[in-house]
């Protein structure tokens, strides 16, 4: 039985409570004064007992003068009391001591005593039927709308939640771009005087996080017009002709309200390839997206309707979605470098309360590949971490330690070292950021620690001081080296192997792979590319490689990975045997304060 069902009963059950309370009521009165008939009048009035009679219609209500309670009595109609009681053998005399009192009678009254007891079971009943009716209607009604979209509006007047383009920092070249959107949905008159068009779709693409949602907002907040939005997955149904009509509604809504903008978010999820999914050309999710193509092929050519959609998969989506004339134009978003990080952080603090010796510029140093989301979410957590620390500001120890958080998950302190174990993940470490120092061009090491987070007993945390758009091949082998050292310093320190150095393998063996299949950095196998990576669409992505070499290249491709390795690794060893003093020095601080900051390590290093 659902909800909306047992609460149509229980709403009836308590009308129908409350009705025969009001029916009980006026059926069973409470007990009232007694009624005495006329003789029994007479008899008091002759006896001098009487002290007043109140006269309401035909209803006399009689007050004594001993203690004895009211009682009532009922004449007949068409008489006056005094006649009657005269007819009835009273004294004159005796009747000219009595006071008496006319009311008007509330004929409302004696209405209501009439209707209501007639009036109360039809209404109880229609109540009832209604409650059910209600119900019964709901499974038809959402039958009729169930093809209509879940769209949801932004309105322009609402000033309190508008976003504009001084909201969303960075995005220079994205934002320059669309700003002559912005233009065409204020002044459509100024370009379809040339016989301009705007381009009818804009789609957004970059990494998650970055921002597409929120620099979509802002240009219907700069425009000043409705901002229709809806995600991607909402027009997908199991029922095949459901998401087509969807569509239908939404466009349809957007035109209603033009100059407007229609937003999809997550375009990816219905505008895949087509026939690279399960169902053929029958599939629900392509009649969605080919009723997308319709509608966006057949705007007016004046139409000032835009739709934005955005996406982090570019390469999945139909090559009829990308064509001139529906999405013909592609703003690319990017995660931002240092100055667009300092201006996104400097938007999320403006409203919260920071000490003085914050230093915006040091965590945008700190945050390099942090996307506009990560940045938003670290000063949340600072926050946080402030209000636990029962601070009044946000201070730059909150924000550091929040960086450490969104990057490697909380700390641990319940997951508490054995001395041996410390000892080893101290010196495991302590390899790490000692090769990543006296490698050429090494990220340079931001803090060491061997407090539990996450999965990892202990991380060395490395960040470039730049952005860095290119690598290079001895960024690599320094990265392989450093990856490896961890498990060196084990087995020369303490003669044995521990599975702290899992991960490292794993992340060293598939960037060698990467070196020598796909960027091309083997010299015995040359500037080429083997394997080429397809994506099956309806089973995920990278699951498929087709391999297009002969088992002679298979085999020196395993070699040469094996040789990066190998050599990495003596790299690696060798560092660690000439620097064995220094590798004792930071491991056993490292076991002493459990924690190591970027200047102190400098410090160590430049000794």
């Amino acid at each position: 039985m659902s909800s909306n069902l047992i609460r149509t009963i229980f709403l009836a059950f308590i009308i129908f409570l409350i009705i025969s309370g009001i029916f009980t009521l006026f059926t069973n009165p409470k007990k009232g004064p007694e009624t005495i008939t006329l003789s029994d009048l007479v008899g008091q009035v002759n006896q001098e007992n009487i002290k007043k009679i109140t006269i309401n219609g035909d209803e006399l209500k009689i007050d004594f003068k001993n203690d004895r309670a009211q009682a009532k009595a009922i004449k007949e109609s068409g008489i006056s009391l005094a006649e009657l009681l005269e007819k009835y053998g009273a004294d004159p005399n005796k009747i000219q001591t009595i006071n008496f009192d006319i009311e008007e009678p509330k004929q409302w009254g004696v209405w209501l005593s009439y209707i209501v007891p007639l009036a109360l079971p039809f209404i109880l009943i229609g109540l009832i039927l209604w409650g059910l009716t209600r119900f019964n209607k709901k499974g038809p009604m959402e039958a009729f709308s169930f093809g209509q979209s879940k769209i949801k509006m932004q309105d322009p007047k609402d000033t309190k939640n508008r976003t504009t383009f001084d909201d969303v920092a960075g995005l220079r070249e994205a934002k320059e771009e669309l700003k002559e959107v912005v233009d065409f949905l204020k002044k459509p008159e100024k370009f379809n005087a040339l016989g301009a068009l705007i381009p009818r779709g804009i789609l957004l693409t970059g990494p998650a996080g970055v921002g597409k949602t929120l620099l979509a907002k802002a240009i219907a907040g700069e425009a000043g017009v409705p901002f229709f939005y809806i995600s991607g997955s909402e027009f997908v149904e199991m029922f095949v002709g459901v998401g087509a009509s969807r569509v239908r509604h939404a466009f349809q809504t957007a035109r209603k309200n033009a100059p407007s903008i229609l937003f999809i978010d997550e375009l990816d999820a219905i505008g895949r390839h087509r026939g690279a999914g399960l169902g053929g050309g029958h599939d629900e999710r392509e009649q969605t997206l080919n009723q997308i193509l319709v509608e966006m092929d057949g705007f007016e050519p004046k139409s000032a309707v835009i739709v934005l959609a955005a996406t982090n998969r570019p390469d999945v989506l139909d090559p009829a979605l990308l064509r001139p004339g529906r999405f013909d134009r592609q703003a690319v978003l990017d995660k931002p470098d240092i100055e667009d990080r300092e201006a996104i952080l400097k938007i999320h603090i403006r409203k919260k309360p920071m000490s003085r010796n914050v230093d915006v510029t040091d965590i945008a140093h700190r945050t390099v590949g942090f996307s506009g989301a990560d940045l938003a979410n670290l000063i949340n957590e600072a926050a946080i971490l402030a209000v636990k620390h029962n601070r009044k500001t946000i201070g730059q120890k909150e924000l550091r330690e929040s960086i450490e958080k969104v990057m490697l998950g909380p700390e641990r302190k319940s997951h508490i070292l054995s001395k041996p174990e410390k000892e080893i993940t101290a010196y495991h470490e302590a390899a790490h950021a000692l090769v990543a120092s006296n490698l050429p061009e090494s990220d340079p090491v931001q803090k060491i620690s061997i407090v539990s987070r996450g999965m990892a007993a202990g991380y060395t945390l490395k960040m470039p001081d730049s952005d860095k758009y290119l690598h290079t091949k001895t960024e690599f082998l320094s990265d392989l080296a450093t990856l490896l050292a961890g498990r060196q310093a084990e087995e020369m320190i303490f003669n044995t192997l521990t599975t702290g150095g899992t991960n490292d393998i794993k992340e060293a063996t598939g960037l060698a792979r990467r070196l020598v299949t796909r960027y091309g950095m083997s010299d015995r196998l040359g500037p080429l590319t083997y394997g080429d990576h397809e994506e099956l669409v309806f089973l995920g992505k990278d699951l498929h490689e087709e391999r297009n070499y002969s088992d002679q290249t298979a085999k020196l491709i395993d070699e040469e990975v094996k040789r990066f390795i190998s050599d990495a690794a003596a790299t690696a060893k060798k560092i660690l045997q000439d620097k064995r003093q220094k590798l004792n020095q930071i491991a056993n601080l490292l076991i002493k304060k459990e924690t190591i900051e970027k200047e102190e390590f400098q410090k160590i290093i430049a000794e």
